[in-house]
């Protein structure tokens, strides 16, 4: 990732070197060059590097101003987490959902079961709503979609089924192995996503509501694995 700094007060190779110097030992940093020329740092890094800590690394000397590259760069990881909001709401009344509906004779397995099956009918809801073009997205990523298109066809309906079988307690082995090898084969698409850093988008709530992939999507699909293999002790 890159990110641009206009940097003021540098007047000569000397201040070149010593910003330069300053900026590539910074927390993150992969490589920082400057343009003496432009009045500008341009920073590498893997992850986006904030206005206040190039800032605050500097001199009183030099005076740093943002551009629009670097105020995009800072705000990447605001915008991701408003564009996730919808997840949180909905992973939020599932989980309280599940815990009043337990409340009075506490059972954390009752629970587990109620969270899962919840999970999948609600899910399942906004891929419906588009199927054809949740099935492209999910394609994207899913290695089983990839080969076999008509999987993300009939994947909301397996997740139905799965939901239903949850809350109505029917065949629970079976739905907890079939959770454990259909989202696992997700979650091995989802990471393989993540470790190349490709920015596609999540197929979890459809198209609807447009969801970037990110670390959140392997966490969701992480505890409804776990949670499977404790209720499989």
């Amino acid at each position: 990732m890159k990110s641009i700094f206009k940097i003021s007060g540098m007047t000569c190779n000397g201040c070149k070197l010593s910003v330069e110097d300053k900026l590539s030992s910074l927390d993150g940093v992969d490589k920082a060059y400057v343009d003496l020329t432009k009045g500008e740092a341009i920073v590498h890094s893997k992850n986006p590097i904030s206005f206040s800590l190039i800032s605050n690394s500097l001199p009183p000397k030099y005076k740093v101003t943002r551009t629009a590259n670097s105020q995009n760069n800072e705000t990447i990881k605001v915008s991701k987490i408003k564009q996730l909001k919808p997840l949180f709401i909905i992973l939020a009344y599932i989980s309280i959902t599940s815990l009043l509906l337990n409340f009075k004779n506490w059972d954390s397995t009752n629970a587990m079961l109620d969270f899962m099956g919840l999970f999948y009918i609600i899910f399942s809801f906004f891929k419906i709503l588009d199927i054809k073009g949740f099935s492209i997205s999910f394609r994207m990523y899913d290695p089983l979609a990839k080969k076999v298109p008509f999987y993300g066809i009939v994947y909301p309906f397996i997740e139905i089924l799965l939901g239903i079988m949850f809350l109505t307690r029917i065949e629970v082995q079976l739905a907890i192995i079939l959770t454990i090898i259909v989202l696992g084969i997700t979650t091995i698409g989802v990471t393989q996503t993540l470790l190349n850093k490709k920015s596609i988008s999540c197929a979890c709530l459809g198209t609807t509501l447009k969801l970037p992939m990110t670390e959140a999507t392997f966490i969701e699909n992480a505890l409804m694995i776990i949670m499977a293999f404790v209720l499989l002790t």
